[in-house]
C-alpha cells in the first residue's frame, strides 16, 4: 500500500505529501475536503465495511505557510533528485539494491556534503570509485549534480509517485 496523499492549501496550492493515516485523521476531524480518492481500500468490521484512502485533499481553512528557500540536503533528497538511479551505471535502486550517496570529491580530499558534490550511487560503483575522483577511477557521471529548486524537486516527487495526471485534472500542474 502506497498510502501517500497530496495535501493542498485552501487556495489549491501544494503543501505536502502526507501518509494515509494522517489523511484519514484530518478528514474525520473536518479539517479537509477530499478531492479525489485512490483505488486503495482499508477494510474494517471483519471486512464488512471499506474505506477508500484519499489521494488528493484540500484544507478547509487557508493556512499561511512559511516559504522555504531551498530543498534541505539529505541522502533521501539526493536519491530523489537523481531519480532513484546510480549516476555511474544507471542501475535503479530498489529494496534489493540500495543506493548510497557518493562524494564526487571525497571528504578525505576536502570534498563537502553538498548537492553539487554528492550523487546517488549503487554499492558496487561506490566501492569501485572508493577515495578517488570519478576521472581517476575511470568512471563517468551521467548527469551533473545540482541543487534543485523546490518546484523542480516537487515535480520529480510527483512523477515518481505517478500523480502528474491527477494533478493535471485539477489544473494544479
Amino acid at each position: 500500500m502506497n498510502g501517500r496523499c497530496i495535501l493542498l492549501n485552501a487556495d489549491y496550492s501544494f503543501l505536502a505529501f502526507i501518509n494515509w493515516k494522517k489523511a484519514i485523521s484530518m478528514c474525520v476531524r473536518g479539517k479537509t475536503e477530499v478531492l479525489k480518492y485512490s483505488e486503495e481500500v482499508i477494510k474494517y468490521d471483519n471486512g464488512l465495511k471499506k474505506l477508500y484512502i484519499p489521494l488528493v485533499m484540500k484544507l478547509i481553512k487557508f493556512i499561511r505557510s512559511i516559504f522555504r528557500t531551498h530543498v534541505p540536503f539529505s541522502k533521501k533528497n539526493i536519491i530523489i533528485r537523481d531519480r532513484n538511479q546510480c549516476v555511474y551505471c544507471s542501475t535503479k535502486g530498489d529494496k534489493s539494491n540500495h543506493l548510497t550517496v557518493d562524494h564526487i570529491l571525497p571528504i578525505s580530499r576536502g570534498g563537502k556534503s553538498t548537492f553539487e558534490n554528492c550523487v546517488a550511487s549503487c554499492f558496487s560503483c561506490n566501492n569501485k570509485k572508493s577515495k578517488k575522483t570519478p576521472s581517476e577511477a575511470g568512471m563517468f557521471i551521467s548527469r551533473k549534480p545540482y541543487c534543485p529548486t523546490i518546484s523542480e524537486f516537487l515535480k520529480i516527487k510527483i512523477e515518481q509517485l505517478g500523480l502528474e495526471n491527477t494533478l493535471r485534472d485539477f489544473g494544479i500542474i
